[in-house]
């Protein structure tokens, strides 16, 4: 038998009017599951094991009244063999934007993200995505990368930058919705282009609705 749903549930999803593709990229051990997780579920995980190939959520934002936006999330891993063949391949073409997470307290995990920003803009050309670098474990007390270092890659990228901590929640959700916005105004301002795989899809119903799905409004 079937899973009765909440007639609102339902009449929520109908009415999102934008599906936008996100993927979260990293090197290893960033903890950008971990922040999908406290996103997902507002809880620091207990226990979380590494993402082997790629994790899926959705999620519901309403980004202005009466303007919902289903978000598909795809948390990869950052295995350097899966990384060449079935990230860049398959999952960053389509994407509307990305969160690129660094650990600030590691070195290497900011090296390896500009590595990663150069190869994602080269793989969706000629469509554009939409970045949001994300400073990770901002709570660590020994950081490795400094601000300064950061900021100037966030202007050459020509992205905000936010730093978060999914074991304290700090600006957890605020660089997701931070990324939706971009891609939402990007989109009105043409300053992206539609791609059909994440576009508008008035009353679309045709995807399965966990209890995890919920609507969060940004205004």
């Amino acid at each position: 038998m079937g899973t009765n749903r909440d007639p609102g549930e339902i009449s929520a999803l109908m009415k999102c009017l934008y599906s936008f593709k996100i993927v979260m990229i990293r090197d290893g051990n960033v903890g950008k599951s971990c922040m999908l997780y406290r996103y997902i579920n507002g809880l620091f995980p207990e226990k979380i094991y590494c993402t082997m190939g790629a994790d899926f959520r959705i999620h519901i934002l309403e980004v202005k009244p009466g303007v919902r936006v289903k978000l598909q999330i795809w948390d990869t891993t950052g295995n350097e063999a899966f990384w060449k063949h079935q990230v860049v391949q398959s999952y960053i073409p389509h994407s509307a934007g990305c969160l690129l997470v660094l650990d600030l307290g590691n070195r290497e995990s900011f090296r390896v993200a500009e590595h990663q920003y150069t190869e994602v803009c080269n793989r969706v050309n000629p469509y554009t995505v939409l970045f949001v670098l994300v400073g990770h474990k901002c709570d660590r007390k020994e950081q490795e990368v400094t601000q300064e270092e950061v900021e100037e890659f966030a202007s050459e990228l020509r992205a905000p930058y936010i730093e978060a901590s999914a074991r304290s929640g700090h600006n957890v959700a605020e660089a997701f919705e931070l990324l939706t916005r971009r891609i939402y105004q990007g989109y009105l301002s043409g300053e992206v282009r539609l791609h059909e795989s994440w576009g508008k899809m008035r009353h679309e119903s045709g995807f399965t609705r966990t209890r995890r799905d919920k609507i969060f409004k940004l205004f």
